[in-house]
């Protein structure tokens, strides 16, 4: 029996057309000062980012070996941890911020680490693909094909995606763990939209902002 480990075990961060849109977006939604935490950090960029602009205290949690060298090359703190293992090692309430960003669909339990960010972070910012929309609607509905987000370009047999959920499906997990949602906004054309007309249908990707239905409801927003 063959005891090599293998050379690089799945990231869940994968790349996105809309990452550089969704990442100013989460930036804006930050305090200066913050203390952040990113799940699925991938190269580190975001936080590198929120480190020099808004003074962040950060950290990062990646499962690849490689875009950990590429944190580290950058200064990032960074850990190596398996998100489906939850945050047990994060006491509660120990950061302001946590950020999940294009990586809910990829881990296998989705409620359990939207309960875990909830629990370590006063309030948590999400990005997800929407397969509500018309463009994957229309494609099942013509060819039978599985489903594909316009906003990432994977197959069915190369997507690290596990969970293919809708804006309604993410509103719904939101319930489930007993969340509240604080801002939902829409990716649509390569613009970040609040409140938009027919947002399941319209919308590539979505950013939410949650915090625990328990917390202070009336803390504004940055």
């Amino acid at each position: 029996m063959s005891t090599s480990r293998p050379k690089e075990k799945r990231r869940y961060k994968m790349p996105s057309p809309s990452a550089a849109l969704t990442d100013r977006v989460i930036m804006e939604h930050i305090d200066e000062g913050s203390r952040v935490l990113d799940l699925g950090c991938g190269d580190g960029l975001l936080l590198s980012e929120l480190r020099r602009i808004k003074s962040a205290e950060i950290l990062g949690v990646e499962m690849s070996r490689r875009a950990m060298i590429q944190c580290m090359t950058a200064g990032v703190p960074v850990i190596q941890a398996d998100l489906d293992l939850g945050l047990e090692a994060f006491p509660s309430q120990s950061f302001d911020f946590a950020v999940l960003s294009q990586t809910l669909q990829q881990v296998r339990h989705p409620h359990v680490i939207l309960e875990e960010m909830l629990r370590v972070a006063n309030r948590a910012l999400v990005v997800v693909p929407n397969y509500g929309h018309w463009r994957v609607r229309w494609n099942q509905l013509l060819w039978g094909r599985a489903p594909v987000s316009s906003s990432e370009r994977y197959q069915w047999y190369n997507t690290p995606n596990l969970h293919l959920m809708s804006m309604p499906d993410f509103r719904d997990l939101v319930d489930v763990v007993e969340g509240r949602i604080v801002k939902e906004l829409a990716i649509i054309r390569g613009r970040a939209v609040e409140q938009a007309w027919a947002a399941n249908v319209r919308a590539d990707s979505a950013v939410y902002i949650l915090e625990r239905k328990s917390g202070n409801t009336n803390a504004p927003l940055p």
